[in-house]
This record gives structure tokens, sequence and C-alpha cells, in this order.
């Protein structure tokens, strides 16, 4: 029963931490120029703290140290996120994909569109694995590689076409975003990577309800396996018919249509011109 009890807490602080964490990074990205770049250098700090964080709670083994290895890889993530989402780390490509293109060159111009991003999660990553090797506590690790593997694999999805792309959730300035992407019912892809993520949440649950488990591992399958529950459910979202952005209206504010809703791209005039032109994209 204490175990059982350990759980349940973690999985709601685990929903909650998503829930109000992808909030405040959509609030943060939505206030002025001035307070953005605040934004960026706080979380900068953070993201250091986080790391620092990871290599105190590496040989922690309490329950203590789960839900601190925790906070911390999600901080890290944070990072990677509000760096993004501003236009600080993006790609070196800014501008929109233009109509008719199709096949591998429409994947390369992706690509090179989230370039910068992408290189700077692995590089985030490589530094969480790096500092947690061979440590007890691989709760922070577990969590990061799940972010990192469902948000990739949502942006695959959002590549070869879903239902709902939330552009409600996308800023000005990174409107150009949305002619990478297509709007359809739903892609091939999108089942395999569905059901090779449950598969994995199934192990986890596992893990979590091991009878022979101590509560620090239980709980550290707890916190894991809810942030692989949760972006399994971000997935769902993308193909369902249903407001993808409930849950975030508290965060989320009318765009300022005119070139200075763009804080840190240059290219915030001419993506603003070509807005009305693009698909949708969250």
């Amino acid at each position: 029963m204490p175990a059982m009890t350990d759980s349940s807490i973690a999985i709601g602080f685990a929903v909650f931490i998503w829930w109000f964490s992808t909030g405040i990074v959509i609030l943060l990205n939505r206030m002025s120029r001035s307070a953005i770049r605040l934004s960026l250098v706080l979380s900068s700090l953070l993201g250091l703290a986080a790391l620092v964080g990871l290599a105190h709670t590496a040989q922690q083994t309490g329950v203590a140290g789960a839900y601190c290895a925790f906070t911390c890889a999600l901080l890290a993530w944070g990072w990677n996120e509000l760096s993004f989402l501003t236009g600080w780390i993006t790609g070196p490509r800014t501008s929109a994909l233009p109509a008719g293109t199709v096949g591998w060159p429409r994947f390369v111009e992706s690509c090179r569109a989230v370039l910068w991003h992408e290189l700077g999660i692995l590089l985030v990553g490589l530094a969480v694995v790096a500092i947690t090797w061979d440590a007890p506590n691989q709760v922070g690790t577990g969590t990061y590689l799940v972010l990192w593997v469902m948000r990739t694999s949502a942006k695959l999805n959002l590549f070869f076409g879903v239902r709902n792309l939330s552009e409600e959730f996308l800023p000005a300035h990174l409107a150009y975003l949305q002619s990478f992407f297509r709007r359809r019912p739903i892609n091939a892809f999108f089942f395999f990577a569905v059901a090779g993520a449950s598969a994995c949440l199934f192990a986890l649950v596992a893990g979590a309800q091991d009878a022979l488990s101590s509560a620090a591992h239980a709980v550290g399958y707890a916190l894991v396996a809810t942030m692989l529950a949760l972006a399994i459910l971000e997935h769902l979202l993308l193909v369902l018919p249903l407001d993808t952005t409930a849950l975030w209206r508290w965060a989320i504010r009318k765009r300022t249509q005119t070139p200075s809703a763009s804080p840190i791209s240059h290219t915030a005039s001419d993506t603003l011109d070509t807005h009305d032109k693009l698909l949708q994209i969250p």
C-alpha cells in the first residue's frame, strides 16, 4: 500500500508539472521583448543548475533523489523548448517552404529549419547521459530520453500529416514553420510510434508495480512512465477531433499581428506577410 501511495503521488506530481511547465513556456514566449530576453537568461541559468542537480542526485537512491532528478531533467528540457519557441535556436532555414516542394527536398529543408535546435537537444542529452553514466539514479536520464524520443516522433508525425496541428501554440515569428507540415487524418508512421511507446509504457508500469522494488524505484518508474503516458496522449490528440489547446487557455494569448511581435527572429515581417498562405502547425 505505501508503494502504491508513493506512485500515486508521483503520477499526480508529474501530471501537474507537465501541465504547468507547458503553460509557463507558452506564456513566457508571448510576453514583451525584454521579458523574453530575461526569460532566456533565467532559463539558461536554470538549465545549468539542472545539470548540476543531476550530477548531485546521480548517486542518490532515495525518493527525494528521484523527484529531484526528474525535475532537473524537465528544467534542462525546458531550456531546449524555450530557446526554440523564442526563435533563438532554430535552424539555418528561416523562411517558408516554396509551394510544390515534395519528397526528399521537403524533408531536407524541414531538417534545416530545426537543425540547430536538434543539435542543441543532442548536446544537452549527451551531457545528461555523461553526468549520470553508470549511476544508480537514472530517473533524470530516463525522463530526458522519453521527452526526446517522443518529441521527435511528434515532429515526424506533423511532417507526415495529422488532423490537429494546434497552430495556436506556434508564435508568430515561427509561422514559416507551418509550410513544412501537412494536415491529413492520420499517417502510417503514427501507428508504429504509438504501438512502440505503449510497449515501453507497459514495461515501465510493470517496473513501478514490482513488489520487490523499493519506494524510490517505484517513484522513479512512475514519474518516467507518467511522462511517457502523457506523450502518448499528446500523440492521440494529434489525430482525435478534440480541442488540443483547452488545457492551456490561461497561457495562450492573442497574437499581435505586427512585426514587433517577433522578439528574437529577424525575419518576422516576412513571416507575417506569408502567414495566411501557409498550412497550419502548432
